[in-house]
């Protein structure tokens, strides 16, 4: 089984994240949570690439 797809949307799920914190600390709470978002989808679609 290829795993390389899911790996790396998980490792851009991962990038988001801090993105979305880094944001959260410079007080732009809109972007943190459009980030955010996007990390979760992009984990999401890791995950189903690996399990679904």
């Amino acid at each position: 089984m290829n795993f390389a797809g899911p790996i790396l949307l998980m490792a851009l799920a991962g990038i988001l994240l801090g993105g979305s914190l880094s944001l959260r600390k410079n007080e732009k709470f809109a972007a943190s949570i459009a980030v955010a978002a996007c990390a979760v989808a992009a984990f999401l679609g890791g995950a189903y690439l690996v399990y679904g």
